[in-house]
Order: structure tokens, then C-alpha cells, then sequence
């Protein structure tokens, strides 16, 4: 959500205007549509700005330079053209009665980010709610704040909930400065790492903002990148697809923000922004303004897609989804490929709210909500079951007096697509949109939504199905938070009118278990404006006891990492596996160790290195073809040595009497060998002998007999000897003439 300039009131009527306005003129210019290109060749651009952030849970947000101009305002809805979907026409798919209730398991329900909850207060609308559930985490994004929660207890991490911004701490630019929304969060479950993505659209050149998390942990350190689409092309919108070869993103893009401009469709490089590499690029498709409103496939499950598979990308038209296929190809971009739309035949529909605008009933006000049903509704899952493929998507749509939400599941999408099951969800007079679906890994689906009417507050429910059920039916609802409250005005200085409600919610499926279904969405405590709450739920269906693919061995990780080890000298080294859903594997599996130079390693990963220094050489644990390496380097051993002193160094004595001196004999770097002692320098007819002598010891003592007659000064020469080695100390010797 930017921090728009306009008034409430002004923004909408613009926001009318320039609908009418652009209807009118596609009506209008219909042939010569019907001429332009589908798609541009491919437009190849690198990050603007790329670089690794501080742990988040560290980081604060930038406050803008203006005043925070989300105070009290409502995001302009930018409807987009209708694309031919056909009007006033009755639902070919029609569910109008309620099935039975869905043999679910209820999961955690607790609040997300919302005014009141965790100190959050902030004064816009929507929030468009979204989140995604990690191995351990759930990360929720309203717009100008996100936070991260205990996915086993629903606790929030300390510090949270942050600006969105906060991630882009230090960043600079836009990205840094303007905490603009429009958010999307993403677990990419392949490589159990966070996408956190937003728009920076307050200022030009307008950027999409992406982090990518360092590690498994969403509290931890992003590579952070923004991508720059000019100053004129206002990227709306932004969706998010995981898939092997790249992050696939789709915007509307509306130039300076007001006139539709048609689809742009982008692949991010996913390999490159996994390890920070700052040449990371994107390579982008921008459709003709015949086309909006395309969601790319995200994966869901740990079963890949075939090799090479593009990636599937939808939108509808005229009783019909329109199949894209996004092929990319980084070494030579100008092989990459945007090839569609494949026509899918699909039940007649209307789009809701004559084609997308505002008519969805509260109680207790005139004030309607919008039903954004111009546009398929995020996610596009994706699921390879290894027998078929298949994608569920929904979207909303007239049915009867009311408004129910379009579902499908379509099989062999990047083959020939055709629509397996799908079906209109309106059991009764309840109007139902914002919709959010997916299917865990024993095909159950289950679709996430708003509920209201003018007797009914706005309410979050789900609905889901299971294989043996009827073709194209769901269950009766399961309300998971009834509303308090209507939106609306209180009065003329707040705002004038307050129809956004969305953009979208999220369900996602937990990539743990593969079962655990997990959804957010938005509703009101108490009537008001700019008050809203969200909630987030989760559950399962019975039938789906166990992931869809057993575990499966995909990482090795040795500890050390790194490590120093002298010549001659040894070193542990351990491996631990994981297997698809990020989790140790149990039993962990044996471990076959190698080492490529500088010294051999044992079955036990101990590593003993060789009379020569060197490397670094790489430690190797392998495992059913999995490998994990860390690095070692050999340095040279400390010699083993001695070294003499002397206490005292200096003796004055009377000619004829003796004297000691207390050598000491420093071993260092384990040195055991016997020193051989002797002494030079002595005075004329002195004589000297040893406590020990060789010494196998710390110390022996000098003692020193002198002749009587002898006077004067002698500096005496100690030396050790050991094999090759010797040393020396000086001490001085003094003889005076004797007394009586």
C-alpha cells in the first residue's frame, strides 16, 4: 500500500474515472487489440541494488522523509479492463447448498498483526493479509508490517511485529525509504529459505523489493535486491511463484500509475539470490494491455515438476482459463520463452460485482465491500502427485442474488490443460470472495475466505473437500473467526467512504508434514474504520497422516565448517541429513567420507593430515548421492624445542670458593629430549660440574670451583645440546681477592 497523496474520497473517484475511462476506450479499440503482440521479447536487467542485511530481528524501520501518509487513507482499487469475461449470465458450476462438514482437525488459531494486537497501530486499509508456514515458523505480512510466530504455539518472536521496511534497514533508496506494501511472503521449501518481497512505488524509479533468507530462521539475515521497472511502468500487484528454476513474479503494471498497461511477467534468478550473488538478474515478458491479472504456479509438496518444466502461468477470460508457459533460460536469454494463452474451456460465469467492483454487503451500513473478482485469486498451487499434475486456483463470481467464489483443479498443466473438477461455492444468500486455495499431498483442497451479508458481520471460514468426495463440491463451512463488526465511516473527517477489503488472503500448506493446511485472512473486532484484525488458523484433514513422498535424503551439512589442523595432527569431523521438509533425518544415514588432498579421513570422519602443509582441501560426507563438503586446511606443526636461562646470571665470590647457578631448561611444543650440558669461558684453573647432566629434567645446577690467586671478571657460556639442537645462555663470574 503507497502512501498516497490523495484523499479517500479523490482517490476513488479517480480510481472510478480512469475504470470508465479505460473501458470505454478498450470497447473502443477492440480490433485494433486484437492486433497487438501478445507479448514483447524478453527484456534482461540486473538488480539495481543487491547486498546482505543484518539479522532482522536486529533491525528497525526507516521513517519516510514526509509524514507517514498512510494516516486515515484507502488504497486505490486499480481495476483492470475486462478481459472478456461475459456478464449477466447464469453459473455453469453452481453449488448451492451446503455439503456436509468437512472431516477436519482443528489446528492453532490466534491473532495475527492487527490494530491492537502485539502494540500494531497503524491507519490505512486494506492490509492485504498474506502469509506463509515454514519448518518451524509462520510469517505474516499486513502491508507496512510483518511478524514472525512460533508455528508450534503461535507465539510471536520478540520484537515483532516490524515495519516492512525494517528488512531493507541500511539499504538505501527506495526500498529503505518507502514501507509501501502490496507484500508477499514465501516459504521456498526446496532450499528452506524465506522470500520476502514489496513494492516501492511513493517514488520513482519504481522497484519491487526482494530479500531472500540467509538460513531456515525468518528472524535471521536476508540477501536483499531491488529490481527496477522505470519511472513511468507502476508495477501493481505483485504475485510470487516457487519454482526449481527461478522466483516467478507477475505485476499489472499501470503506467504512472493510472492507465493499464497490460501484464509484465518476470523470473528471478533463484540460484544466484540463494547465495547472495550480487550479478543476480531478472528476465522479464511485458504483455499488450489485451491481457491482466496472471498468477504464476507456485510448488507445492516436495515431488519437482518434470525436468525443464516451464513454468504454468493463468488468467481467465470469456468462460475460459488462459493457459501461459514461462520458459527460462539463463545462459542465453534470448532462448527464454513467454508462450500462450491456450485457451481452457471452463463452466459459464459472471465475475462478481458487474466484473470486479464494489457490492459486497455488512450489516448496519450502507457501505459495500470490493469484491476484486476482475482477477484470479493468490495462490496458483501446483502439485505433482508423480501420476498426473495439477494446478487449483478461484476466483469470485456472480451466483444468483449473491457472490460465491469460482474454484477449479486443472491436470496436465504444461501438457494439454483441461479442467478436472471445478465448482461455484454458495451454499446460501452469504456473499463469499477473497479466496485462498490449495491442495496438501493426499489431494485433499481446502478454500480460505471472506463471508458477509447485511445480516452477517465479515467473518474468516474455510471449506474443503476430500478425494472421495463428488466432483466439484466443498463442504458446509467452518467459521474460524466470526466478525464483531461492519467497515465503515464514522464520519466525514475520517474518510468518506471505505470499500477496500483484501486484496488477497493466504492459505498455504505446511511443508513439514505436507498435510497441515495453514490460512490468514482479515475481519473487524468492532464497527470502525481503519480497524481491522486478522487471524490465523490452521487444520487437517485425517486422511492425510503423512507426507506424499516419504523423506527423502536433500542436504548434508559438516560441522566444522572450516578447520585449522597442524601437520601430523587429527580432526573430527561430523555430518547430519535432512531430508525434503528441512527435518533431520531418522535414523541419519551412513556417511561416506573422502578428503581431496593434504591428509587421509577415517569411517569416522576423523581426518588426519599429512607432513606437508597446505590446501584448503575439501572434507567430503556422501550419501546416497547427496554430498556435504567443509573445507580444512593443514599448517605446519610447531618444532619441538628447548631453550636455556639462568638464575642468577651474574655471581661475585672470593678467589678459591664456589659458587651455583640454577639453570633452567624450557621445553616448549612437547619437547621430551635430554640436554646434554656444558660450560665455556671458565677462569684459569676453574673447574665445573652438574646436578644432571644430560638433563632429562626442567632444571640442573651449575656449580663452579675457582683457584685461589684468580681475580677478575669471566662471562661464562652455557650451551645445551639435544640431537641437532642447542642453545646457550651467558652468565658473568666475579672472583675478588680473598680475605682472612
Amino acid at each position: 500500500m503507497a502512501g498516497w497523496q490523495d484523499s479517500a474520497l479523490r482517490a476513488r473517484l479517480a480510481a472510478a474515472a480512469g475504470t470508465v475511462a479505460l473501458l470505454a476506450s478498450l470497447v473502443a479499440a477492440q480490433p485494433s487489440l486484437a492486433k497487438q503482440p501478445a507479448v514483447s521479447p524478453v527484456e534482461v536487467s540486473g538488480a539495481v541494488q543487491a547486498d546482505v542485511s543484518e539479522p532482522v530481528r536486529d533491525l528497525t524501520g526507516v521513517a519516510p522523509d514526509a509524514p507517514d501518509e498512510k494516516e486515515h487513507k484507502e488504497k486505490p482499487l486499480r481495476v483492470l479492463p475486462n478481459m472478456g469475461n461475459a456478464l449477466k449470465q447464469p453459473d455453469g458450476a453452481l453449488q448451492g447448498s451446503a455439503a456436509a462438514a468437512a472431516p477436519a482437525t482443528s489446528g492453532l488459531g490466534f491473532a495475527g498483526v492487527g490494530q491492537g494486537d502485539y502494540g500494531f497501530s497503524d491507519q490505512y486499509a486494506p492490509p492485504d493479509t498474506n502469509g506463509a508456514v515454514g519448518a518451524t515458523q509462520y510469517v505474516q505480512w499486513v502491508n507496512t508490517a510483518f511478524a514472525v510466530f512460533d508455528k508450534s504455539t503461535g507465539a510471536i518472536a520478540a520484537g515483532f511485529p516490524k515495519p516492512g521496511n525494517s528488512i531493507w534497514s541500511g539499504f538505501g533508496g527506495g526500498c529503505q525509504t518507502n514501507n509501501d506494501g502490496d507484500p508477499i511472503v514465501q516459504y521456498d521449501q526446496l532450499a528452506q529459505r524465506w522470500i520476502l518481497t514489496q513494492f516501492s512505488v511513493s517514488t520513482t524509479p519504481y522497484l519491487q523489493c526482494v530479500a531472500v533468507s540467509t538460513s531456515p530462521d525468518a528472524t535471521g539475515s536476508y540477501y536483499r535486491y531491488a529490481f527496477s521497472y522505470g519511472t513511468s511502468a507502476f508495477n501493481d500487484y505483485p504475485k510470487v511463484g516457487v519454482w526449481p528454476d527461478g522466483y516467478y513474479v507477475s505485476y499489472n503494471i499501470f503506467t504512472n500509475g493510472k492507465t493499464f498497461a497490460g501484464s509484465k511477467v518476470c523470473a528471478l534468478d533463484r540460484s544466484k539470490m540463494l547465495v547472495g550473488d550480487t550479478t543476480a538478474t531478472q528476465q522479464c515478458f511485458q504483455l499488450s494491455t489485451a491481457y491482466g491479472g496472471l498468477l504464476p504456479s507456485d510448488l507445492d509438496g516436495s515431488a519437482l515438476p518434470p525436468a525443464g518444466a516451464p513454468n504454468p502461468f493463468l488468467n481467465f477470460g470469456a468462460n475460459v482459463l488462459n493457459r501461459w508457459q514461462f520458459h527460462v533460460d539463463w545462459t542465453t536469454p534470448a532462448s527464454s520463452s513467454f508462450a500462450g494463452p491456450t485457451a481452457i474451456p471452463v463452466q459459464s460465469f459472471s465475475a462478481a460485482c458487474s466484473g470486479g467492483g464494489t457490492c459486497i454487503p455488512q450489516p448496519n451500513t450502507t457501505q459495500k465491500l470490493d469484491s476484486l473478482a476482475d482477477r484470479l485469486m493468490y495462490r496458483l498451487a501446483y502439485r505433482n502427485f508423480g501420476d498426473h499434475e495439477a494446478l487449483v486456483v478461484n476466483h469470485a463470481v456472480t451466483a444468483g442474488t449473491s457472490v460465491g467464489i469460482r474454484w477449479y483443479e486443472i491436470r496436465d498443466p504444461n501438457g494439454t490443460p483441461t479442467v478436472f473438477q471445478q465448482g461455484t461455492y454458495a451454499p446460501d444468500a452469504t456473499y463469499r470472495w477473497m479466496g485462498s486455495i490449495a491442495m496438501d499431498g493426499a489431494g485433499d483442497i481446502a478454500l480460505g475466505y471472506s463471508g458477509s451479508s447485511s445480516t452477517v458481520t465479515p467473518y474468516v471460514a474455510w471449506a474443503g473437500r476430500t478425494p472421495a468426495d463428488p466432483a466439484g463440491t466443498l463442504s458446509a463451512e467452518t467459521v474460524v473467526k466470526a466478525g464483531g463488526g461492519s467497515q465503515k465511516c464514522p464520519n466525514i473527517l475520517v474518510c468518506s467512504s471505505l470499500s477496500r477489503w483484501g486484496d488477497y488472503s493466504a492459505m498455504s500448506v505446511d511443508p513439514v508434514d505436507d498435510c497441515t493446511f495453514w490460512y490468514t485472512n482479515e475481519y473487524e473486532k468492532t464497527t470502525g474504520a481503519f480497524n481491522w484484525s486478522t487471524w490465523i488458523t490452521s487444520f487437517t484433514f485425517p486422511n492425510c497422516s503423512s507426507p506424499s513422498q516419504p523423506p527423502v535424503l536433500t542436504s548434508i551439512a559438516v560441522s566444522p565448517a572450516s578447520a585449522s589442523v597442524q601437520t601430523g595432527r587429527t580432526q573430527a569431523f561430523s555430518a547430519s541429513a535432512k531430508d525434503q521438509y528441512g527435518q533431520p533425518m531418522s535414523p541419519q544415514p551412513a556417511f561416506a567420507w573422502t578428503v581431496s588432498g593434504g591428509g587421509t579421513i577415517d569411517a569416522a570422519g576423523v581426518f588426519t593430515a599429512g607432513s606437508t602443509a597446505g590446501g584448503p582441501f575439501t572434507v567430503t560426507a556422501s550419501s546416497g548421492g547427496v554430498d556435504g563438503t567443509a573445507s580444512v586446511t593443514v599448517t605446519p606443526a610447531p618444532v619441538a624445542d628447548f631453550s636455556l636461562s639462568s638464575s642468577p646470571t651474574s655471581r661475585s665470590i672470593r678467589a678459591g670458593s664456589s659458587t651455583t647457578y640454577a639453570i633452567s631448561i624450557n621445553r616448549v611444543n612437547g619437547f621430551t629430549g635430554a640436554v646434554t650440558l656444558s660450560v665455556s669461558g671458565l677462569p684459569a684453573g676453574a673447574t665445573a660440574s652438574w646436578s644432571a647432566n644430560p638433563a632429562t629434567g626442567t632444571s640442573s645446577t651449575l656449580t663452579v670451583q675457582t683457584a685461589g690467586g684468580v681475580r677478575g671478571s669471566s662471562t661464562l657460556t652455557i650451551t645445551g645440546t639435544s640431537g641437532s639442537l642447542q642453545h646457550t645462555a651467558t652468565v658473568t663470574l666475579t672472583t675478588n681477592k680473598g680475605g682472612k
